[in-house]
C-alpha cells in the first residue's frame, strides 16, 4: 500500500507537455506535403513543372532551353502568368514520385493514363498519341486541373511544333556576312584580325592561326556576327559567358576585345582539362568545350571511363559525344547533364582542325602545337643526315579555301 501511495504521489507530480503556443498554427504532415494549387501557384509566381531531359522534351543548347514540353510548359505559364521553373529527372517513376510528394505542380511529360491512375495522380494537361498520353497533376489540386484542361488543345501543339522545328533550322545559322578564309593567301595574311589572333595566342598558348581557324568556323571574320542564340562577335561569345569574362554588351563587337574575351576563356578551358597532358589532345578537347559546353564533354569523358576506354584521347570520347543524343547514353546514371546534339560539337571540331590545317597548322602534340610551326616527330637518322627531321610541307587545295556557308 505505501508503494502505491507513493506512485500515485509521484504520477500527480508529473506536469502534462505543454502544448506550443502557436499550436492551432503549427504545420500538420498533411500541410507539409499539400501540393499547390492554382491560386496559391499565382500567389508565389511560380509554376513548377517536372519533365524528363531529351530532345522531345527538355534539352538546352548553348545555354538556352529547348524541346517541345518545355515549350508547352512555358505557354501555360504565361496564360496563368507566372515564371516557369524546370525540374529534371531520369525516369517516368521518379516524375511521379516527385509530383505524389509534392516538390513539383505537374509533371510536363506525356504518360500513359493507366500508369498516371495506378499512381493515384490526374490526368490534365497536354496529351499524345490521340489522348493516350497526357501531363499529370496531383488530385487535391482541381483548379490546376482545370486550367490545364481548359487551355490545351491539339492546335496549340502543332503551333509550338512549328516554332521548334523553325528554331532548329535557325540554330545551324549565324547572321553574318561570309568572308573568304584568306584576305591575301600570296602574302600569308589571312584576316585583318592577324594581330588579334597573334595577341591572343600568348594568352592560350596556341597557334595564332589556329585561333583564326576558329574564328572563320564561328563568324566568319565578321564581327558584327549574330547567332539565333545570342552569339555574338567574331568569336561568337554567349552573353552569359561574356558577363563571365567581363566583355560588356557594349563592346561585344569590338574585334580586339572579342578575341581577347574568347583567349581568356580559351585558357580557362585548357586549364580544366590539365588531366590530358597530350597538347594536340587538349586543344580538341577545349574546341569541344567551347562549342558544346565543358561538363557535355564531362559526361562523354565520363561514359568512356565506364566503358574502359581511354578519357583523355579525342578519338574515344568523341563517340560518347556523339552518344548523348541518344537516351541510351544521356540517362545513363554517369551523365549528369543529359541530351546534347553531339554530331554539331563532333563536326565542329573536324571542321575547325581542317581549317587550321588549310592555313598551314600542323594537329598533334609537342611544340609545335603552341608556336605554330609545322612540327613532327625527329626521324631515325640516316648516315647521310643523321639528325634530319623530316617536316610535311601541306599545301592546301583550292577546295580548301572554298568559302564556308554556315558553321
Amino acid at each position: 500500500m505505501l508503494l502505491f501511495f507513493i506512485a500515485c504521489v509521484l504520477a500527480s507530480c508529473q506536469k502534462a507537455p505543454e502544448a506550443p503556443a502557436n499550436a492551432a498554427f503549427a504545420p500538420s504532415a498533411e500541410t507539409e506535403t499539400s501540393a499547390y494549387d492554382l491560386t496559391r501557384i499565382q500567389e508565389a509566381g511560380e509554376l513548377i513543372v517536372a519533365t524528363l531531359n531529351g530532345p522531345e522534351s527538355y534539352y538546352e543548347y548553348h545555354g538556352r532551353p529547348l524541346g517541345l514540353q518545355y515549350y508547352l510548359a512555358e505557354h501555360f505559364a504565361q496564360r496563368v502568368g507566372v515564371r516557369l521553373r524546370v525540374e529534371l529527372y531520369r525516369d517516368s517513376a521518379e516524375l511521379c514520385e516527385a509530383l505524389a510528394a509534392a516538390e513539383v505542380d505537374v509533371v510536363a511529360y506525356p504518360l500513359p493514363l493507366n500508369y498516371i491512375s495506378a499512381h493515384r495522380l490526374v490526368a490534365s494537361g497536354a496529351t499524345a498519341d490521340g489522348g493516350k498520353l497526357s501531363w499529370a497533376v496531383r488530385g487535391d489540386t482541381p483548379e490546376l486541373a482545370k486550367a490545364l484542361k481548359d487551355w490545351y488543345t491539339p492546335d496549340i501543339a502543332r503551333q509550338l511544333t512549328r516554332q521548334e522545328q523553325t528554331q532548329q533550322r535557325e540554330r545551324r545559322q549565324v547572321r553574318r556576312r561570309v568572308r573568304a578564309r584568306y584576305l591575301s593567301r600570296a602574302k600569308g595574311i589571312i584576316s585583318e584580325y592577324d594581330a588579334h589572333f597573334k595577341a591572343a595566342s600568348r594568352v592560350t598558348g596556341w597557334d595564332w592561326k589556329l585561333l583564326a581557324a576558329q574564328c572563320y568556323q564561328e563568324s566568319g571574320f565578321d564581327p558584327e556576327a549574330v547567332s539565333w542564340a545570342g552569339a555574338q562577335g567574331l568569336m561568337q561569345i554567349m552573353p552569359a559567358t561574356a558577363r563571365h569574362l567581363g566583355l560588356s554588351p557594349e563592346r561585344v563587337h569590338d574585334p580586339a576585345e572579342n578575341v581577347a574575351a574568347a583567349a581568356r576563356y580559351i585558357r580557362e578551358l585548357s586549364q580544366s582539362f590539365r588531366e590530358i597532358r597530350d597538347g594536340g589532345e587538349r586543344i580538341k578537347f577545349v574546341l569541344a568545350a567551347y562549342n558544346g559546353g565543358y561538363y557535355h564533354i564531362r559526361d562523354a569523358m565520363a561514359l568512356c571511363s565506364k566503358h574502359g576506354q581511354d578519357p583523355t584521347r579525342w578519338d574515344n570520347v568523341s563517340r560518347y559525344v556523339l552518344g548523348l543524343s541518344s537516351p541510351r547514353y544521356y540517362r545513363d546514371p554517369v551523365v549528369k547533364h543529359g541530351y546534347m546534339i553531339g554530331n554539331e560539337t563532333y563536326n565542329y571540331v573536324s571542321s575547325v582542325m581542317d581549317i587550321w590545317r588549310s592555313y598551314g597548322g600542323v594537329p598533334g602534340s609537342g611544340p609545335g602545337v603552341a608556336s605554330g610551326a609545322a612540327y613532327s616527330e625527329p626521324k631515325r637518322a640516316t648516315k647521310r643526315n643523321r639528325y634530319a627531321k623530316k617536316v610535311e610541307i601541306l599545301r592546301p587545295t583550292d577546295a580548301a579555301f572554298s568559302e564556308v556557308e554556315g558553321e
